[in-house]
């Protein structure tokens, strides 16, 4: 299956079927707005899609700041999820960030996402710390992961 995704840079035609897969997977999502200042107006950053049969099926982004990468989202459609796109999706991430000199990566993540937290030390994330209460809709804590 993975053969016939396709991972290509986020577009401006691509926020409405982004929203969707926001919309399926946060329970607080980013505005379609948010997306297309990301996309069209901050030179920061770097966003990804990933399609199959012409369908956005995933996403993500990271911010580069100097020499450091921050993930600020990834997430997939539930039904593609376990099938890799997620891997994929990072993996254009961290391409573009050695592409671009960047040294290392960071990103938040639920400390109940132990899904994401195992995808993030398969490509050498390592937790370094954690924020507590990060997240406002239910005060659930961060574990900040590192790549370097």
């Amino acid at each position: 299956m993975l053969d016939n995704i396709n991972i290509m840079r986020m577009t401006s035609e691509h926020i409405n079927d982004v929203m969707i897969v926001e919309h399926l997977s946060f329970k607080i999502p980013w505005s379609k707005n948010a997306f297309a200042e990301e996309v069209a107006k901050n030179k920061f950053a770097r966003y990804f899609v990933a399609g199959i049969g012409g369908k956005i099926i995933g996403y993500a982004g990271m911010w580069k700041i100097f020499d450091e990468g921050h993930i600020t989202n990834i997430a997939v459609h539930p039904e593609f999820r376990g099938s890799g796109v997620g891997g994929l999706l990072l993996e254009a991430l961290l391409s573009a960030a050695d592409d671009e000199g960047i040294l290392s990566i960071t990103l938040e993540v639920r400390r109940s996402n132990i899904i994401a937290q195992r995808l993030y030390s398969k490509y050498g994330f390592i937790i370094e710390g954690s924020r507590k209460g990060y997240y406002s809709d239910n005060g659930e804590d961060a574990v900040i992961m590192w790549k370097r």
